[in-house]
């Protein structure tokens, strides 16, 4: 028997301690998850070799990079799925903690979709050590979470959980840099496939750190390489975020996501964009208009 999904990472180099141990505690979070995961990681970074062998981990060193040396997107999702023998693939950033609802979600979506985009947002938290992943491990981070964890908000995603025979033409975008996880989502319900939030469902939970291993320690958001790779997505219209989802997975069932404010005024924005590269000076500032409110009533930047 095949397992029931294939998780796939590029983790980051593990110089750094904090960034060690946090990619280690990632990764056995998804070992824990039973024989229903694979995972797999791919990379040559300082310290992966290592971490493979302590794990006996699946492991595929060789992968495209850009100029900069930092490994495609593209590149990662066709190593994967050329290697995986499931029929589903997800894609989780390496400092993600996955809990068991998350392969309990993936399973209720899976049994009432066909072609779809699992995505959610997740719970930061600060972790500064190894974690245990004895016995009820995952009711006590789950416990933390809710004691010390904050909701992030819902822009971008860090895992994709999708049939495997989807997202065979993507961009080269450079991975861990902002863009290309918003252009997933717009990709997928350009395609009409179902876009589903899983927030409601699935705990995932982001470790914090700093930037220090990025040129400059300035954020992703900040680097050369998000702007291309925003250029590559066809401008700002087409990043999209987890307010764009069409369903939420809430009590095992596929339902329409509730309004709130900041999904009206998400909708708004993008109603009012300029369509197919047209120059509209009205449609531009009033979708810029919604976008301020949408930002101010987050909080966000």
């Amino acid at each position: 028997m095949h397992p029931f999904i294939t998780i796939f990472s590029a983790p980051k180099p593990f110089s750094d301690p904090h960034i060690a141990n946090i990619q280690r505690n990632a990764i056995q979070s998804w070992l824990h998850l039973g024989e229903a995961v694979d995972v797999l990681l791919i990379g040559e970074e300082p310290g992966l070799e290592q971490v493979v062998n302590d794990y006996s981990l699946n492991y595929i060193p060789a992968v495209g990079r850009n100029e900069s040396g930092t490994p495609l997107v593209s590149s990662l999702f066709s190593a994967a799925r050329n290697w995986a023998k499931s029929p589903y693939m997800a894609y989780v950033n390496a400092d993600i903690l996955l809990l068991p609802d998350f392969v309990e979600a993936a399973k209720q979506v899976a049994d009432q979709a066909k072609d779809f985009l699992l995505i959610g947002q997740r719970w930061d938290l600060q972790v500064d050590h190894l974690l245990d992943f004895s016995n009820d491990w995952a009711q006590r981070l789950k416990t933390v979470v809710n004691q010390t964890g904050s909701l992030h908000l819902p822009a971008g995603s860090d895992y994709f959980f999708y049939p495997r025979h989807l997202f065979k033409d993507i961009p080269d975008f450079a991975i861990g840099r902002a863009g290309w996880d918003n252009w997933m989502i717009y990709h997928a319900k350009q395609q009409d496939w179902i876009v589903v939030d899983g927030t409601p469902s699935i705990t995932t939970i982001h470790q914090n750190h700093d930037y220090s291993h990025l040129p400059g320690g300035r954020p992703h958001y900040e680097q050369d390489e998000s702007f291309v790779n925003e250029d590559l997505a066809g401008g700002q219209g087409n990043l999209y975020m987890v307010l764009d989802c069409d369903r939420q997975i809430r009590d095992g069932q596929l339902r329409r996501p509730q309004m709130s404010l900041v999904r009206a005024l998400r909708l708004a924005e993008r109603w009012t964009a300029p369509k197919n590269g047209a120059d509209s000076r009205v449609r531009t500032y009033l979708s810029r208009r919604f976008r301020r409110l949408r930002r101010r009533v987050t909080g966000s930047l």
